[in-house]
């Protein structure tokens, strides 16, 4: 699980086709590192295959790539990083577990004093999960949903944000991930469940009918 507060941005350094999908090596100054361990590379769940000082390496399948933007990146290109919560960690941003709802684009980007405001489109099938001041993890960050539209969305970025995750590099047509509030789904299958429930009982009344 990680709660989408970017610890910095990694480089791109390599890029390799595999049967299957595609590897990447990511710089990045990170310590306690070991294979295995999960990371959210852009808000996508990959797993550590190999690691040096400075770097690590991961592996794309063919999921991934059908979900994210990931196989587009090449050489030199930033993603936002950050590691699985630990245990008695702190909890600062929200519940993320790093599976890729979708891919939406930057509508635009907007500078107001200190702050920016970005808006991004919403692919279709995750309208119904956004609502105003709700969460949302635009690749892999923690933000807010500010304002809504039938077409797109606004969130509000503080400076701190803006320079230590990708937003920066960011522009209107710029591809981003989106995974919706966790929450928020399982209410709605708890609800479609209790819906489903309710059609097939019988009536009290007629229980007791000859």
């Amino acid at each position: 699980m990680f709660t989408g507060i970017v610890e910095r941005t990694g480089e791109i350094t390599d890029v390799t086709e595999d049967e299957g999908g595609r590897r990447l090596t990511v710089a990045a100054d990170l310590d306690d590192l070991h294979h295995g361990q999960s990371i959210a590379i852009s808000g996508a769940c990959l797993t550590v295959e190999e690691f040096g000082d400075g770097w690590f390496s991961l592996f794309l399948s063919a999921e991934t790539l059908d979900r994210t933007y990931l196989g587009e990146l090449t050489e030199g290109d930033l993603v936002n990083v950050e590691r699985a919560l630990p245990a008695d960690g702190r909890f600062d941003g929200h519940v993320v577990q790093g599976h890729v709802d979708g891919t939406a684009e930057v509508t635009a980007v907007e500078q107001i004093d200190d702050d920016w405001e970005f808006r991004f489109s919403i692919p279709g099938e995750l309208e119904r999960y956004l609502v105003e001041k709700g969460s949302v993890t635009v690749d892999g960050i923690s933000l807010t949903v500010a304002s809504l539209s039938d077409a797109d969305f606004g969130v509000a970025v503080i400076p701190a944000t803006y320079d230590i995750t990708t937003l920066s590099e960011k522009s209107v047509g710029d591809p981003v991930h989106l995974e919706v509030d966790v929450v928020a789904k399982y209410v709605e299958r708890l609800l479609a469940a209790d819906a489903d429930l309710t059609a097939t009982q019988t009536p009290y009344a007629e229980r007791f009918e000859d």
